[in-house]
């Protein structure tokens, strides 16, 4: 399969790193998609590309986010196109094209991930919230100063939260984007990362927490 149409509809979509995923919808109902996937599975060049351009934008996205570099994010998506089309014929139809492209987009991720793993990441619990031997928080009192609506209309938020879940190491926030962002269960979380459903609910506790304490001068300050 030639992967020029791969190259020339990878581009930036523009889309931040925390936007949540859009369920694609149909191209134009069933019958349509039926006939793509029969083209597809002939190997029809044409259909390939039109495959590419309406699922690329979200395969990028999606790559961009756990992969947090542009030109790996690029290279991820070639490649799980690559693998979509010479696994085409495996496809059986149990989810649409865009969630099964989805997943494949992931693993590839998580392949890059895995090969370059930093050898020394920082450490969650300097991250989470600290609390003494009676369970109170040791931080000092904090005061809402802004409401939810103002937090909202801030053009700078999702530019915020992306770089707050950026602080968060790996394995905590590959969890946190798989099932906050990405919308997938915990049970396929953990499936994906090969990890049991309570390790997957552990992370996904203690990234949540993490995250809502390094976001909150959004929306708190400090007491005297």
């Amino acid at each position: 399969m030639d992967d020029a149409p791969i190259r020339r509809n990878i581009q930036t979509t523009g889309e931040t790193a925390v936007a949540p995923v859009a369920r694609a919808a149909p191209m134009s109902g069933d019958l349509e998609n039926s006939t793509l996937l029969e083209k597809l599975r002939a190997g029809d060049d044409e259909a390939f590309e039109q495959f590419v351009r309406q699922h690329s934008g979200r395969a990028l996205a999606t790559a961009r986010r756990l992969l947090r570099d542009d030109a790996a994010a690029a290279d991820c998506v070639q490649e799980a196109f690559l693998a979509a089309s010479q696994n085409i014929g495996g496809f059986e139809g149990r989810s649409s094209l865009a969630t099964w492209l989805n997943r494949i987009t992931i693993n590839q991720a998580l392949m890059h991930l895995r090969r370059h793993k930093a050898k020394k990441e920082i450490p969650l619990d300097p991250l989470l919230p600290q609390f003494d031997d009676n369970q109170c928080r040791i931080e000092p009192a904090l005061h809402v100063v802004r409401t939810v609506e103002d937090i909202i209309a801030d053009a700078q938020l999702k530019d915020m939260i992306t770089k707050g879940i950026e602080q968060l190491p790996d394995e905590y926030r590959v969890v946190l984007l798989l099932r906050d962002i990405e919308e997938m269960t915990t049970r396929e979380v953990a499936s994906t990362l090969e990890i049991s459903e309570g390790a997957v609910k552990t992370r996904l506790h203690r990234a949540r927490s993490a995250l809502k304490k390094i976001l909150e001068p959004l929306w708190l300050e400090y007491g005297p």
